[in-house]
């Protein structure tokens, strides 16, 4: 048995991209003493077999490496001829994933190199760098900033220490059992915390008592069960807990908090439609479902990985975008994917590395890692990205929020699903490794500097490839009919999956069974391993062939894994010993409520008052410079926006495709123009001032998104995914309780149903600094609204970007003074001001006005107004559509009440109010235009000119020019900070 290195090195005169990709991310992160940084990279693969030297050049050739521009150097490991440097004085690296994380490439070229029937037992692969020109102090921070990420490689300076890839060590059975029963508080915490089940004393104590009654102590993999299911991730147990509320409107109690205001709202929005109820199914499944045309649903999750994004940005996303795609796959008897979305929130990425507290990654680094896990998992499942934003506060430092969403279409007739007794329990996919252990209860605590080495085993990286090959073959055995039902294995793995789905029936497992990806893995491993690209599905016997059959012509693997069976428990097997017998009602309703007080005491409104004198044309370039309004276009047209063809409006838009888009549009059947829209809302600032008008504009920016393009805002869908820090402080409780009933209220008065939700709890992050002082960095409470709209005729759908010089600008819509947590404030540096609040009735009627507008084919273009007001929104309509603007602020539609000229300006051009648009009418058809609103806010406030000039006007008596400026300029400024 031999060790083959295969290093691949670009050929002779090509470029070496990756070693000038680190010598500028070196100089990006500002590390010292790398000025003469010369680098030198290649990737390499292990390949162990016994295979002679001309079969592993035969692969080299043939499978590993590009001929035009590549070269290869082979040999046995150790050998000279793979440590001799390509320039005098480098030091050789190599970086080498840990043991136990996934390679997808390894896995990848296993497959291939079968077909080459040659006897190889693994492959590997790493990456081979040569560093010069530093010494080794900052060879040092090289590797641990720029070249690996320690959560889950290794790095090996000099030649490699080992001559043989291990496939692991055979596990010996023994059954254990964890000696609970006697166990003081002070040890049931300890328990809790030391074994990573992350249960509160109560929920211990509750443990505690269930087996005292059975008169025994619980096995190792009952207890991690329990632990599993009764995690925050899998149970929401904060949002359904029973909570003490108390802020300036007075107390209530709730008794489940999450369905007396997000699920109630549902409900009653339902009710009201009666037969006209376009609602499937709603926080049921893994994913909510609505109507769409006569023969499909449609289906709609977001998920948040966050935690495992900030040890890992890479696996993180890639395995966040992987886990969300399959959520709709398990819903119903499953759903064809048609698109994504993706919201990131991110510290600023030019954040000094000096600042960085011990155990965190560099912001920039972990943004391009995020943005690459999903680009690339997307991407080779052949997912359209439709729609996205990227948020930065310093806060985020610490914990990254990764939010990462798809839908997909679904039959009408597939929506019901229920295993039956006797059937197969079968597990579809990937094989399990131990990549992912702890995941839920990971990710449901705070980080900590220490994350990485403690809960690294909870980060895993995916295979879109593998995912791609089980969704092919999960849609053709549903439209065959071979299984009763399906469900994704997530969070908590085979717990999870295996007992949700047989909570009502009882299940028997034979957790031996399972294909392992390597030897050595203990059955409590195997069963609450979050490996990826793995499905569980109900098959009953008489299709079991025929199901196993089609897996395998595919090239899927599908074992059966154990049998539903008319219990009601949870029994598990290894090598035909008993491990586990849990009740599913102690699973499943055993879990004590979570009793909290909750309180919310608004900061008073401050007054900000403007600086006296504005440069106002300065200001609203510096506003398209900071980096939560310039352009994303260095992430967006990373990923494909057209693979399945049916894109309507992209993310980025206009004459030259660089406009930021409203919302994406999408149509999932190529056959029909009805088309859904994507869109999102979330202002972080806001939440600062108060959570209430925190998710009520954010609400109003998602379904304002939504109706901008073209979608019936009597047809919009929402989701909610609450982001916040520490829930067990009754302060940051209460921020988010207040923030839930704005969701109730406004999702009922607008119409619009939430149909799916997650919640990411305890995202903080707590190290010591320099003086022994513990530190905590909470993120702002952050919650996204997602919104899913409907679109009869995609050819009614309009974009952003003006049109024609001549045609007039209206603004729909009435500005306040509003300036609290604008991004005028901030620019300026300035607190305090009243936060944009919601009139959600007025609202409903002025949605609906637009709506009837745009299908009437009035409107040229619709923008809608949010982040820097109008100011921001005319520059980016008219750089879009490469055309100028002439704007008379003095007949913007307003309630400003008496204040000054000056800072009347400053409110027309940069307030933030809600339920605004700017909308593009030709002259002939304005009056038309205007008919629709009646008595509602509709004013014409400008005209498209040629000029490529955005003119302002401002309403002193003198009419005084604000702004003058170029449209190129503007667009330039708005470019250049993420231009990458």
């Amino acid at each position: 048995m031999t060790l083959w290195e295969v290093d691949i090195y670009p050929a002779a005169g090509q470029p070496d991209i990756v070693a000038a990709g680190i010598c500028t991310e070196a100089a990006d992160l500002g590390l010292d003493g790398v000025s003469q940084l010369r680098v030198a990279a290649g990737r390499s693969f292990l390949i162990q077999g016994t295979i002679t030297r001309e079969q592993v050049e035969q692969l080299a050739t043939e499978l590993l490496a590009d001929s035009i521009v590549e070269s290869f150097v082979l040999a046995p490991v150790g050998d000279k001829r793979l440590t001799q440097s390509p320039h005098q004085g480098a030091q050789l690296v190599h970086v080498i994933p840990k043991p136990g994380v996934m390679d997808p490439v390894a896995t990848s070229t296993a497959m291939a190199i079968k077909d080459f029937q040659l006897d190889v037992e693994t492959v590997q692969t790493m990456r081979k760098y040569w560093i010069g020109g530093v010494d080794a102090e900052r060879l040092q921070q090289l590797c641990q900033r720029v070249l690996a990420n320690d959560a889950v490689e290794r790095v090996v300076v000099g030649p490699l220490d080992f001559d043989q890839l291990k496939l692991g060590i055979p596990y010996q059975f023994k059954l254990l059992h964890v000696p609970l029963r006697k166990l003081d508080d002070a040890r049931l915490e300890t328990l809790s915390r030391e074994g990573q089940l992350n249960l509160s004393l109560v929920e211990m104590h509750t443990v505690q008592a269930h087996f005292q009654q059975l008169g025994r102590d619980p096995t190792d993999v009952e207890l991690e069960t329990i632990a599993q299911t009764w995690s925050e991730h899998c149970s929401h147990k904060t949002l359904s807990g029973r909570i003490a509320y108390r802020d300036d409107r007075g107390e209530r109690r709730f008794e489940n908090m999450l369905k007396e205001t997000i699920f109630a709202a549902t409900r009653e929005i339902r009710s009201r439609l009666g037969d006209e109820d376009w609602c499937v199914s709603v926080f049921e499944d893994n994913a909510g479902v609505i109507r769409f045309d006569e023969w499909h649903h449609v289906v709609f999750k977001v998920e948040t990985h966050n935690h495992p994004s900030a040890l890992e940005p890479y696996g993180g996303a890639n395995t966040g975008i992987g886990g969300v795609i399959r959520d709709p796959l398990g819903t119903g008897l499953g759903a064809r994917p048609v698109c994504n979305t993706d919201v990131f929130c991110f510290a600023p990425p030019d954040t000094p590395p000096g600042e960085l507290p011990p155990g965190v990654l560099h912001p920039r680094r972990v943004m391009q890692g995020v943005v690459a896990g999903v680009r690339d998992y997307g991407n080779r499942m052949g997912i359209p990205t439709i729609n996205g934003a990227v948020y930065f506060d310093q806060r985020y430092l610490g914990n990254p929020l990764v939010y990462c969403g798809n839908v997909g279409l679904l039959p009408c007739d597939k929506v019901l699903k229920q295993p039956q007794p006797d059937d197969w329990i079968v597990t579809v996919g990937g094989r399990t490794g131990r990549d992912g252990i702890h995941g839920a209860t990971f990710s449901s605590v705070e980080l900590h500097s220490k994350s990485d080495s403690v809960s690294g085993g909870a980060v895993q990286i995916g295979n879109a490839i593998t995912e791609k090959m089980l969704m092919d073959v999960i849609l053709t055995a549903r439209d065959r009919g071979l299984y009763n039902a399906i469900t994704d294995c997530g969070a908590g793995g085979f717990s999870s999956a295996v007992g949700e789905m047989g909570e009502h029936v009882g299940a028997e497992v034979w957790i031996d069974r399972a294909p392992l990806k390597y030897d050595g893995l203990s059955y409590t491993e195997i069963w609450i391993s979050e490996a990826q690209e793995r499905m569980v599905l109900s098959v009953p016997p008489a299709h079991w062939e025929e199901f196993d059959e089609l897996c395998r012509s595919e090239g899927v693997e599908a074992t059966i894994l154990g049998r539903f069976e008319s219990t009601g428990r949870l029994r598990l097997m290894y090598q035909d010993r008993q491990v586990a017998d849990l009740g599913m009602d102690f699973l499943h309703d055993g879990r004590p409520p979570v009793v909290r007080d909750a309180v919310y005491e608004p900061p008073p409104v401050r007054p900000l008052t403007p600086p006296s004198q504005v440069d106002h044309a300065a200001t609203l370039t510096g506003i398209l410079r900071s980096l939560n309004v310039a352009s994303k276009h260095w992430v967006i047209r990373q990923y494909d926006h057209e693979v399945q063809g049916g894109s309507v409006i992209k993310p980025l838009v206009g004459v030259q495709a660089d406009g930021p888009s409203d919302a994406g549009v999408v149509r999932p059947v190529l056959s029909s123009r009805r088309a859904l829209v994507v869109s999102c809302g979330m202002n972080p600032y806001y939440g600062d001032l108060d959570t209430y008008h925190m998710a009520a504009s954010a609400i109003d920016e998602a379904v304002r998104n939504c109706v901008a393009v073209g979608a019936d805002p009597a047809r919009i869908a929402i989701l909610d995914n609450f982001c916040w820090g520490n829930t067990e402080r009754p302060g940051t409780l209460g921020s988010l309780v207040r923030a839930a009933i704005a969701c109730h209220d406004v999702a009922l008065e607008l119409g619009t149903p939430f149909i799916s939700g997650k919640d990411s709890l305890n995202n903080e992050f707590a190290y010591h600094d320099a003086a022994g002082q513990r530190c905590v960095i909470a993120i702002p409470p952050t919650l996204l609204i997602s919104a899913l709209g409907q679109v009869d005729d995609a050819a009614q759908c309009v974009t952003m970007d003006f049109k024609r010089p001549g045609n007039v600008i209206y603004q729909v819509g009435t500005t306040l003074p509003e300036l609290g947590g604008s991004h005028f404030a901030l620019v300026h540096q300035l607190t305090g001001g009243q936060v944009p609040q919601l009139d959600a009735r007025r609202a409903k009627a002025i949605f609906a006005a637009m709506h009837r507008a745009t299908q009437d084919g009035l409107v040229r273009a619709c923008h809608d107004l949010s982040e820097g007001g109008l100011a921001v929104a005319v520059a980016e309509m008219a750089f879009a559509g490469g055309c100028g603007a002439r704007i008379d602020l003095g007949a913007v539609p307003c309630e400003l009440g008496t204040i000054g000229p000056a800072e009347r300006n400053v409110c027309l051009l940069f307030a933030e109010s809600n339920t605004r648009f700017l909308c593009e009418v030709s002259a002939d058809r304005a009056k038309h235009f205007e008919r629709w609103f009646g008595d509602f806010p509709c004013r014409a406030i400008g005209e498209v000119t040629g000029d490529s000039t955005l003119a302002v006007d401002g309403v002193d008596s003198q009419r005084s020019q604000l702004i003058r400026a170029s449209i190129e300029d503007l667009k330039s400024a708005w470019q250049q900070p993420l231009d990458w």
